[in-house]
């Protein structure tokens, strides 16, 4: 899986079309979310074809920014204070978060600066989450 950065219009349908396209190219959207900030539209969604996903955006006229790998952490979502815990560990790593969201299977997703230091600390975090 990874993690596609795409520049959307701020205007209505901009979303549906590439909604459309991805669907069309039979590329499933696993995760993400998209955002208007000062008048951009930026879009980040969670592929397993990228090929397939960029090419198909490329054909509807839509920009991929960015093609990045993903982290994915689960979370006690019954236990409060689990995100800000995950989060400080990545502080504590030198790791900054880019982008974070959930994909359909309850997973937190993370695009980070330093995917193998990250890394160290999800595996951490997958064999001790309480610490």
């Amino acid at each position: 899986m990874r993690d596609l950065a795409i520049q959307l219009a701020d205007r209505p349908g901009s979303l549906a079309e590439m909604g459309e396209a991805l669907g069309a190219a039979g590329v499933s959207v696993e995760g993400g979310g998209a955002f208007v900030c000062a008048g951009d539209g930026l879009a980040h969604f969670l592929v397993a074809d990228v090929e397939r996903a960029r090419c198909a955006l490329a054909n509807a006229g839509i920009r991929v920014l960015a093609d990045r790998e993903v982290l994915a952490v689960r979370l006690n979502q019954e236990e409060p204070g689990q995100l800000g815990r995950l989060t400080r560990r990545m502080a504590e790593a030198g790791v900054n978060i880019d982008v974070l969201y959930s994909d359909h299977d309850h997973r937190l997703i993370l695009v980070v600066n330093r995917p193998d230091a990250a890394a160290i600390v999800v595996q951490a975090w997958g064999a001790r989450p309480d610490d």
